[in-house]
């Protein structure tokens, strides 16, 4: 069965002032997926997810040509971007919990929309923390600070926070290069869990990581998508030589 295309990207430029800093990507996002954005430092992986729910709107400089569809309706058009970020959630590189309990991080987003019984916030907060992996660990401290947890558990506080504005996408900026490699074994396992219900996106400097745990890999250099395919594809029979280079490490 056909998977539905959740973004689909057409000819999209972008700039910082005079610097181009994508270049004509052409991209379909299935839902329901691991999707994986690999390459060198600089070459624009971060640059397109943040297209994907308009966070380059906050730079002064950033011109925008061609088109993201999601769900079919361009979302640089005239859309409600507060709607698209709730829709499209985002996980930072560093994990940055509010300085607050754990169980208000979670209840937060959810109360600025109007949600006020404390029952339904109840509920939210477990299942969102279950879905997270990080119920079991907080259950017993949910009114202890946020910034108690260690890194690991703080990045998938922020996940949990992430869920429980009930998104259709997560996007992850290189989510586990702050943490150790237990605590990124276990964002990884997360990852695999997600994608049942999310369409997951992430950014990552580790070629394994993307090997480990995404459906589909795309490759940047230099602003442009070198190939995109399937992940055993890329790499073990990748199309291009510059995608070979690089996953051998001949350069990055």
């Amino acid at each position: 069965m056909d998977k539905k295309i959740k973004f689909n990207t057409k000819n999209l430029d972008l700039f910082y002032g005079d610097f181009q800093a994508l270049k004509s990507i052409n991209m379909e996002i299935c839902e329901k997926e691991v999707t994986a954005f690999i390459g060198p430092s600089g070459c624009g992986k971060s640059t397109f997810l943040r297209c994907l729910n308009r966070m380059n709107d906050l730079i002064d400089s950033v011109k925008i040509k061609g088109e993201i569809l999601f769900d079919g309706n361009d979302i640089n058009g005239d859309i409600d971007v507060i709607s698209l970020r709730t829709r499209v959630g985002m996980v930072f590189q560093k994990p940055n919990p509010f300085p607050m309990s754990i169980y208000e991080n979670i209840a937060y987003g959810p109360k600025c929309q109007g949600m006020k019984d404390k029952t339904v916030l109840d509920t939210l907060v477990k299942e969102s923390l279950v879905k997270a992996a990080l119920w079991d660990e907080v259950k017993d401290r949910l009114n202890k600070s946020a910034l108690g947890l260690s890194g690991g558990q703080q990045q998938r506080l922020c996940i949990a926070r992430t869920i429980a504005m009930n998104p259709e996408v997560i996007l992850m900026d290189e989510p586990t290069s702050a943490l150790d490699p237990i605590a990124t074994a276990k964002i990884e396992d997360l990852m695999s869990s997600l994608k049942q219900d999310y369409t997951i996106i992430i950014v990552t400097h580790s070629m394994q990581q993307a090997g480990r745990i995404s459906d589909k890999t795309a490759f940047f250099l230099m602003g442009e998508v070198i190939e995109f395919n399937e992940t055993p594809v890329i790499f073990t029979n990748p199309n291009d030589k510059r995608t070979e280079d690089y996953i051998t490490g001949r350069f990055g």
